[in-house]
């Protein structure tokens, strides 16, 4: 094979690779560092456990106490207790690619259906309506 072929297949190979690893999208890049910074209360650069596991639930992920000490203790490079933005995203962004949507479609059905009938009906879309601040009337609901 000559140079020129397998510099075109090294490049196909690579080409490939890029594009089945799946990335966050700009807008979940955003919520990260976002969720990072309100939740880094001391503004120090780094989360502690406390600010972690908050920042985490922001994200729509309830860790169990055990769950956030091993991503501490994992990730920790000081050995003073504390995580970095870097790690955080990187941690992060693993954790919102590994989500199932349907997972995700059940939890926001269950917001809706808090009388857990498995239906959504107009007395529940109006519960989530005036929830969020919506005054609206029976024909738009």
């Amino acid at each position: 094979m000559s140079l020129d072929a397998t510099s075109a297949v090294q490049q196909k190979a690579k080409q490939r690779r890029t594009t089945l690893r799946p990335e966050i999208s700009d807008e979940q890049r955003q919520e990260i560092k976002e969720a990072f910074e309100l939740f880094d209360t001391d503004k120090d650069g780094a989360l502690d456990y406390h600010e972690l596991k908050v920042a985490m639930r922001a994200l729509g992920f309830d860790l169990k106490k055990a769950e956030v000490l091993k991503i501490l203790k994992d990730h920790d490079k000081t050995g003073g207790g504390l995580i970095g933005f870097d790690d955080f995203a990187k941690i992060m962004s693993e954790r919102i690619l590994a989500q199932d949507p349907h997972d995700e479609i059940r939890r926001a059905f269950q917001l809706f259906d808090d009388d857990h009938t498995g239906k959504i009906s107009i007395r529940n879309l109006r519960r989530v309506a005036k929830e969020v601040g919506e005054n609206l009337d029976a024909d738009e609901l």
